[in-house]
């Protein structure tokens, strides 16, 4: 059979936008083939089409010699098509058993699939104890959960949504050595990623959308990354310039932060200490899971501490909430894009003006000024190219990268005295990370100082002038980042502080 999945002249279009537009792909038996694109260039689109959550308008797919038209999920799972999602679908208080079941349309016997999950996991180099709780796994076990689920249903065809954005560098070696198994075994790989170095190092092939179009396919491995993410903006790459600064005086503190995790399944923070200094960048990596939302929310305000566990420019202002803080200055973007740092339903003007009323002065006698947010968000979207028909329609209408670009834009451009973002790139395309990244250190050179919290290593070691560590709810003690490598990071992250130890570490 010359393919598993071709996809001819396949269309699919929404309201103001054509997602996929004349779209044809193949996909050869054994192959690991990467799916390249800007954000909003239809990747998700065409990947919903193959695994039945989206009917196209036009064209056509076969799938192992047959036509391939399923109308749900349940259809194409029946077929051989098994898909990883960039969000894992798990419940926390059941079991990894338990999980693995919900997703089977007739699971075994609990203790036949507890022997199952374990010799599959064990022989794609992925161990799983079935009866350890979901809540209790590092977000690289979870990852494992779901490749398993996937991998119990023999899948001719397994679709990858950036799968490494939650994994230490040592993880992703252990993730693509179970890849290159399951392709020397015949598995076929559709791997979608914004790490342009993890496609050259894995895929044997790739197709580059832009604007909805297919506009070319490459060989990875003989192409660049930077060729190749000029193959989908159509442009010349940016690469985002850190200017040499002499270090500033501290404006943000955090003393001793202890905080206890607010729920069953969430990380206690543990005497937390840390300086930021005007005009820096400071990196905080960590794998998912292990405090970043935590850190955020105590220095959001979302949850207080003690006045004097947070200050900035030498105010306590850890009992104040989100509001107040916006106020003097301390701007916070979350990881999570839709319902935390953008209410889903409303439009991209209201949005703008949930964060942006007092420091953009978008209110006139308690009364929303509705020219002033529209004006806001207007300058925002230009800023930042925010790909949307209008500011007027829902942040649920825009892609994930997109909308990233317009909740980082919308921080950014109310000039923060401090700036905290979590996963600021996450998702996003090369060009627009290129962007956003350019856009903290320009408001550093400014003067502010920015914390980034990052699991992407290779963006800390980029734009960071400090680095440090969370692992467990503890960081680790600041180092200049010309100082570290990738490797002696990741060690870090697993929490081998010590950077000799790290170093000595087998």
């Amino acid at each position: 059979m010359s393919s598993v999945l071709e996809i001819t002249a396949v269309t699919k279009a929404y309201p103001g936008v054509v997602a996929n537009d004349q779209v044809s792909l193949t996909i050869k038996p054994g192959e690991v083939h990467a799916l390249l694109g800007e954000n909003g260039a239809g990747k998700s689109t065409l990947v919903k089409m193959i695994y039945g959550l989206v009917k196209p308008d036009t064209g056509h797919m076969r799938f192992l010699g047959d036509d391939f038209a399923p109308s749900e999920p349940r259809m194409a799972r029946a077929a051989g098509v098994a898909m990883v999602f960039q969000h894992f679908s798990l419940f926390e208080a059941l079991s990894v058993a338990e999980n693995i079941a919900l997703g089977m349309e007739n699971p075994p016997k609990m203790r036949d699939l507890a022997t199952e999950i374990t010799q599959t996991s064990n022989a794609y180099g992925l161990p799983l104890d079935p009866q350890r709780l979901v809540g209790d796994l590092s977000a690289g076990e979870r990852q494992r959960v779901e490749i398993i689920r996937c991998l119990l249903q023999n899948p001719k065809l397994l679709i990858m949504d950036e799968p490494t954005s939650v994994l230490t560098p040592q993880e992703v070696e252990v993730l693509f050595a179970t890849l290159r198994k399951l392709r020397a075994e015949g598995t076929s790989i559709l791997y979608i990623s914004h790490k342009l170095e993890e496609i050259r190092s894995l895929c044997d092939a790739a197709t580059i959308l832009r604007l909805g179009k297919n506009v070319g396919t490459c060989d990875p491995k003989k192409t660049s990354a930077r060729d190749m993410a000029e193959l989908m903006v159509g442009a010349s790459l940016h690469v985002p310039h850190k200017q040499p600064k002499p270090a500033g005086a501290d404006v943000l503190q955090i003393k001793d932060l202890t905080l206890p995790a607010a729920s069953p399944f969430g990380t206690s923070l543990r005497n937390i200490h840390l300086n930021v200094q005007k005009g820096e960048v400071f990196g905080i990596g960590g794998v998912a899971g292990n405090g970043q939302d935590e850190l955020l929310a105590a220095l959001s305000g979302e949850r207080t501490t003690s006045p004097d566990a947070v200050t900035l420019a030498a105010a306590p202002v850890g009992h104040m909430g989100p509001t107040a803080r916006r106020k003097l200055g301390l701007l916070c973007a979350p990881e999570e894009r839709l319902g935390h740092a953008a209410a889903p339903d409303m439009s991209l003007i209201e949005n703008a003006y949930l964060t942006g009323m007092d420091r953009k002065q978008l209110k006139q006698n308690g009364f929303l000024n509705w020219k002033a947010a529209e004006s806001f968000a207007k300058e925002i979207i230009q800023t930042f190219d925010v790909r949307t028909p209008s500011a007027a329609n829902a942040a649920r209408s825009l892609s994930g990268g997109n909308l990233q670009k317009f909740v980082i834009g919308r921080e950014v451009m109310q000039a923060p005295v401090v700036l905290v973002v979590n996963q600021p790139t996450w998702g996003v395309d090369a060009a627009a990370a290129a962007a956003i990244r350019q856009a903290l250190l320009d408001l550093a050179e400014d003067g502010a100082a920015v914390v980034v919290i990052s699991q992407d290593l290779d963006e800390l070691m980029e734009i960071s002038d400090r680095f440090a560590a969370l692992n467990e709810g503890r960081l680790s003690a600041p180092r200049q980042t010309n100082d570290l490598n990738v490797e002696a990071i990741g060690l870090m992250l697993g929490g081998a502080h010590d950077l000799e130890a790290a170093h000595a570490a087998p």
